[in-house]
């Protein structure tokens, strides 16, 4: 059997057989993919673990929003060639607005530095924004100049790995990295021991953590709300 991380990689082995096991990890949306016809019933030689459902976008939102109340407008930054699922995060978000108060803003980006300034000074001149990071190749790769651009415009934004949090992002929400390879492995000795991938449903994340950066809020004259001290995984100061 084959363990394989992320879309790119899953879809690579996908392609190269129909008759070895597979179980995935890290990847979005596994339906649109064409991975699994369902979460209960996989079907096929493909299960795995989701690393982000389509709620998330929504929570994303909302913690912008509870940050930054002056938030009504909410651009999710990512690169549509590297984050292929980014119309899924987007009409999750689409989806999310109405009930929150936010309006979501597609800003997608190409991979060069001046086309990511372009975006972000743009998403400066709207009224009470805000920035969602996606999770993306592309962001992560240039999370640097992308934190440093928020800061630099006063933007709140939140991110989906706690990695931009520590390099000086304001705040991040996103699954718990090592538990998608626990239950992974759970299903590798399963499949080892005879149950078929097909049979095993596609499992959503079983636990998030919030990660806080207090420095960064100060600077941009925010402060976190009680609740969010409370359950954060871990707050930078």
């Amino acid at each position: 059997m084959i363990f394989s991380q992320s879309r790119p990689a899953t879809a690579a082995l996908q392609h190269a057989t129909n008759t070895i096991p597979i179980v995935f990890s890290y990847v979005i949306d596994p339906i649109g993919a064409g991975f699994v016809n369902s979460f209960p019933r996989p079907g096929g030689n493909l299960t795995g673990f989701v690393v982000y459902e389509p709620s998330v976008v929504g929570k994303w939102m909302e913690m912008l929003k509870e940050v930054a109340p002056q938030t009504t407008r909410a651009a999710l930054l990512g690169n549509p060639k590297t984050a292929v699922y980014y119309d899924y995060l987007l009409h999750a978000a689409q989806a999310a607005a109405p009930s929150l108060g936010v309006e979501p803003i597609a800003t997608r980006i190409e991979s060069d530095v001046a086309d990511i300034e372009r975006a972000v000074a743009a998403i400066a001149t709207v009224p009470n924004g805000s920035l969602v990071v996606a999770p993306d190749s592309t962001t992560n790769v240039n999370s640097e100049l992308i934190i440093r651009l928020a800061a630099s415009y006063r933007l709140p934004a939140i991110y989906s790995n706690k990695f931009f949090v520590a390099a000086g992002g304001l705040m991040s929400y996103g699954a718990i990295a090592v538990e998608q390879y626990r239950q992974a492995a759970s299903y590798v000795d399963r499949i080892l021991r005879g149950a078929k991938p097909g049979d095993l449903p596609v499992q959503n994340p079983t636990g998030y953590e919030t990660v806080l950066n207090l420095k960064t809020a100060k600077a941009l004259g925010l402060t976190f709300p009680p609740q969010f001290l409370a359950i954060a995984t871990e707050v930078i100061e």
